[in-house]
């Protein structure tokens, strides 16, 4: 029996998911076989829940740069930009509009930042 496209696809997308998933969890020290056995749960945990739906995925960079920016920001010590510029292949400039804007993000958002801890 000849699979369609879009089955293919769905079998590549679970795939992914699995293996993705495992790989994180041994990043996190989980033995191979559990971090395996996790990402098949979540693989088909996906499947059951979302199984005959029909899904977009955006290409979502601003939650990749979203997590890139607050890793600069938690690394961020007020003196320390050279350092974040050359870990993060950016410009002295660009770290400090990272930083601003995360933490105008912050007291937009009423989050507790690194400077307020600072000022209690």
């Amino acid at each position: 029996m000849t699979k369609s496209a879009m089955s293919i696809k769905r079998h590549e997308l679970l795939t992914h998911v699995s293996l993705s998933v495992a790989n994180d969890a041994m990043d996190y020290g989980l033995p191979e076989d559990i971090a395996a056995q996790l990402g098949d749960s979540i693989a088909n945990t996906i499947s059951e829940l979302f199984g005959g739906q029909n899904f977009t995925f955006p290409r979502d960079y601003i939650f990749k740069l979203n997590q890139r920016d607050l890793q600069i920001y938690d690394a961020f010590k007020g003196n320390n930009y050279a350092e974040l510029s050359q870990k993060y292949n950016m410009t002295e400039r660009g770290i400090r509009k990272v930083i601003d804007r995360v933490h105008k993000r912050m007291i937009k958002e009423k989050q507790p930042t690194l400077f307020d801890f600072n000022d209690a």
